[in-house]
């Protein structure tokens, strides 16, 4: 696995009132420029419930569910990071490196789905961070949650950036049987070595494209997200990627504008002047003209896509080549008539 990080940024947590700064205080410590590098620590997450509801009208789904906390993917855009100082971290390295594990998720689902409140309905995996980031190869959570999903026979959308969600196509294939699954595989470049500078620790695009074409030969219904568009540094390649994913077997496509919200803007910019320097400023002019000015839009309806001219254009190069491509002909309606709960049998299984 990739020993490189999305940031070595400890930005300050904007909840805490104590701020430390290094200081240089004269010893010239040799050893210091040899420490190791910095380990991920994995954290058992002691939450009581295990699906979130989601009120955002930009979304199209209710509940979602998230088996870690921090993501060691370590995206340098990624939006979820400001997330971490809730829990009294900082959205910078110890994101990437402070992975809480919800060990119960598997129980936690079961006693929502037993509830006689609980109307089934679309879950989504993951809202927040990858539930196939390289943790789940240590634990295993995301595929005995997708063993839940699959008893209890609730409707489940998986986004992800990691081709390790192969290791779980026998349940895939088996949900889509049922009509009960949809995965998305996240491309944001097909750049190489773009990816792994930006995305450090995921798959390769190569890997990506080849399970999303695995997965479409076993019956599951696939799509790419481009996620995010950066202006100035991927929307180039929008056409590309979208054509690259449909022979590849997906049947829709969406896309989302990539805004910096709290400490994700410095961890973004020292990215930049790291890795593109000569495009930084570039890039980030860009930015500010699809976020009205700013580099974040918090607004429903028009965070997801941005607004302006430029804004519009991506828009168009999206939705003209999508259109081209022959992707998202047809509506997606995943089913909740199999629901059952525990103890609980269907006509479909005495068949």
């Amino acid at each position: 696995m990739s020993t490189l990080r999305g940031t070595e940024l400890r930005t300050q947590n904007r909840f805490e009132t104590t701020r430390l700064e290094s200081f240089d205080d004269g010893w010239d410590s040799p050893e210091l420029s040899e420490l190791p590098v910095i380990q991920t620590e994995f954290l058992p997450d002691h939450s009581k419930s295990i699906l979130s509801k989601n009120d955002s009208p930009d979304l199209g789904f209710s509940y979602s569910i998230n088996a870690y906390r921090g993501c060691e993917h370590g995206c340098a855009y990624c939006y979820a990071r400001p997330s971490h100082e809730y829990l009294g971290m900082n959205a910078g390295i110890d994101f990437e490196t402070k992975i809480m594990v919800k060990h119960d998720a598997p129980e936690l689902l079961r006693e929502a789905f037993d509830r006689a409140s609980w109307k089934p309905t679309l879950v989504v995996m993951s809202g927040n961070t990858d539930c196939y980031q390289p943790a789940e190869r240590k634990f295993g959570i995301t595929r005995k949650v997708l063993e839940v999903f699959l008893e209890y026979r609730n409707p489940i959308g998986i986004i992800t950036k990691n081709a390790l969600i192969l290791r779980d196509k026998d349940i895939l294939a088996e949900m889509a049987r049922l009509n009960l699954v949809q995965v998305f595989l996240s491309v944001t470049t097909l750049d190489r070595d773009l990816a792994r500078k930006l995305e450090p620790r995921t798959s390769t695009p190569e890997r990506r494209l080849l399970a999303l074409k695995s997965l479409t030969e076993a019956g599951v219904l696939t799509g790419v997200m481009i996620g995010p568009v950066i202006p100035g540094l991927n929307d180039e390649e929008i056409p590309r990627i979208l054509e690259a994913a449909s022979n590849a077997g997906a049947r829709s496509a969406g896309y989302n504008m990539v805004r910096l919200p709290f400490a994700v803007r410095p961890i973004f910019e020292a990215w930049l002047t790291k890795n593109v320097p000569l495009e930084a400023g570039k890039i980030m002019k860009r930015i500010q003209m699809v976020r009205d000015g700013g580099m974040n839009d918090p607004n429903f309806g028009s965070r997801m896509r941005g607004t302006g001219g430029y804004a519009e254009y991506i828009k168009e190069l999206f939705y003209k080549t999508r259109k081209r491509l022959g992707m998202n002909q047809a509506e997606t309606q995943l089913t909740t008539e199999h629901f059952r709960r525990r103890g609980e049998l269907t006509l479909f299984d005495e068949r």
